[in-house]
Formats: C-alpha cells, sequence, structure tokens
C-alpha cells in the first residue's frame, strides 16, 4: 500500500511516499481504505520525533484523522459497520500506525458512520480535533450554564470547542483577531474579544468573578489565567504550556489517545455535525504525494482549518 512516512526525524522536507504491507484487521479491528487524512499540529512532533514515536523504529507514519469506506472487518468484532460503509476514525500513531495511508487498522471503538452529507475531505478534520475539544470541556466538569473562555477560538480546535460547549449549555466568551471576529461569532460564541494581552481583562469588564472554566487551545493559558475566577478550572490542549498554580485554579491537559475509543463521544461529534451544530473546516486539500507542502502550510500557520490529503 501506498503510505506517507519517513525515515529519520526532521523538517517537511523528510516526508516521502512509501510502500508498505497491507495491514490486516484482527479480532475487534477495522481496515479502512482511506479518502482522506487530515493533517495537524501534531504530526509535525510525530516528524521531528518529539511525540509517540521516540520509541518505534522507523519508517513512521504520522496522521491521527481519517476518513474513507470499511475494507475489513475482523473476526467477531462487535459492530453495526458493514464494508463499504462510509466512516471517520481516530488514530492513535505509532511507528507505522498512522493515518496517512492508503490502508489503516484501528480499534473497532475508535471508527463511527461518517456524518451525512459530508465529504470524506470533511469528515477527516472531525475525530481527532472534536474529541480534542472534548475532552477538553469535559476535563473543566462545570455545570449546564457555567461561563467558559475559549482562546484559539479562531482555529480548528478551539472552534470546536465554541461550538460544543453552546451544544453543552455553556455561555461562551471566546477571543479573536479582528479578521476573524465574525467567524467565532458564526460559530456560536455568546460574547467574541479581541486576542492579545488584553483579552483577560476583557473578560473581567463580562464577568467581574471571572468565568468557570477557561479552555486553551493557543497555548497562552498562563497569561489568560486572570480571567479565570477563585477556584475555577483551565484545560489546555497544548502540551508543555507552564500555568501558574494559583487562586486555587486547577490545569489540565487533554492527552487525545485516553478517547481513541471513547466510540460514544465520536458518534456525538457525528450527530452533530448532521445536526448542523459543528463545522468542518477544510482549508486546503492536497494529494498525498504534496505531503511535503502540506507540512510546510502547517507550519507557516494562519490558516482557518484543516489542510487535508488525500489518497
Amino acid at each position: 500500500m501506498k503510505a506517507v512516512g519517513l525515515m529519520e526525524f526532521g523538517g517537511p522536507e523528510v516526508l516521502r511516499v512509501l510502500e508498505l504491507p497491507v495491514p490486516e484487521a484482527g479480532p475487534g479491528e477495522i481496515r479502512i481504505r482511506v479518502r482522506a487524512a487530515a493533517v495537524n499540529p501534531v504530526d509535525a512532533l510525530v516528524r521531528r520525533g518529539i511525540a509517540f514515536v521516540a520509541d518505534a523504529e522507523p519508517p513512521y507514519v504520522p496522521g491521527m484523522d481519517a476518513a474513507g469506506v470499511v475494507e475489513q472487518i475482523g473476526a467477531g468484532t462487535d459492530t453495526d459497520l458493514r464494508v463499504g460503509d462510509r466512516v471517520m476514525a481516530v488514530v492513535v500513531v505509532s511507528g507505522t500506525h498512522g493515518a496517512y495511508a492508503e490502508q489503516l487498522v484501528v480499534p473497532a471503538e475508535s471508527v463511527v458512520r461518517a456524518p451525512a452529507g459530508t465529504t470524506d475531505v470533511e469528515a477527516a478534520t472531525l475525530p481527532m480535533n472534536g474529541l480534542t475539544a472534548r475532552m477538553a470541556l469535559d476535563l473543566l466538569e462545570l455545570p449546564v450554564g457555567a461561563t467558559v473562555a475559549v482562546t484559539g477560538a479562531a482555529g480548528a480546535v478551539g472552534g470546536l470547542a465554541v461550538q460544543l460547549a453552546k451544544a453543552d449549555g455553556f455561555r461562551v466568551i471566546a477571543d479573536a483577531a479582528a479578521k476573524d471576529e465574525q467567524l467565532v461569532k458564526e460559530l456560536g460564541a455568546d460574547v467574541v474579544l479581541p486576542r492579545g494581552a488584553e483579552f483577560p481583562d476583557l473578560v473581567r469588564k463580562e464577568v467581574p468573578e471571572g468565568v468557570d472554566g477557561l479552555v486553551d487551545t493557543a497555548g497562552i493559558a498562563a497569561q489568560a489565567l486572570r480571567a479565570v475566577r477563585d477556584g475555577g478550572r483551565v484545560a489546555s490542549s497544548v502540551g508543555g504550556t507552564q500555568v501558574p498554580d494559583e487562586r486555587g485554579i486547577e490545569t489540565r491537559f487533554t492527552f487525545v489517545p485516553q478517547y481513541a475509543r471513547e466510540h460514544a463521544k465520536l458518534d456525538r461529534l457525528r450527530e452533530l455535525t448532521e445536526a448542523d451544530r459543528l463545522t468542518s473546516r477544510v482549508a486546503r486539500t492536497l494529494p498525498a504525494e504534496q505531503a511535503v507542502e502540506a507540512h510546510q502550510l502547517l507550519e507557516a500557520g494562519g490558516r482557518r482549518g484543516r489542510v487535508v490529503l488525500t489518497f
């Protein structure tokens, strides 16, 4: 099968097209014929040897988001899916096991039907990003009616966090650059404030006592902490973020592999997408052979949505 991966860690230029054996689905597993794989920031960490593959042997295949069709179902697998069904899946990368490949085997719990009305490219942007946002909100452990601030709200994970927070019944205060203000409003934020150093003070003007929780998808939790009330919570999707321990505020970090088998949560992303309450956002589509360019675009930043590779 064709895959995109690397033999040694480095910049985008180390990515190349590889020929790898077709994996077989065992009990409890499903093989997907991948049509689309989203390119996410964590893929650059895999490429650089920082995440998931440091102890594995090459070749290394990145990719945590996939969409395509069911190609094989392992013997005795408990699933209502059938060969030929359109699906999306979240992938835990390990060596050659990543979504940048024509065929991919994952646990049945990591696969759900693709949302009706979406393309494979659109569906590929939802699993990992959506589960990251879902986990962040779950880590806050807040009641319905609570007020949540979201940083990086115009980004892929931040935008989904805004929409999921609204679906959970929260009041949402989000940040945005001037050019993204309308986008974030359309995602459903109740209040949109300018991003930057003044964001916490502006939040306090809206909520003098501070918000109940902060979802940080921009890696600025330390700077935004004063927007959070005493005893509140912070959930960050940016690993390595240093957050002061103050005023009884607890900080927790997302690690989406812990949700890789949360089938009901993944399927809820499908339901909300079909109900037009979640938005799949594609910045650009490129053939798998142009993965180097896709990672260059990823590292350049500034796109509102994901670059997606097609196979």
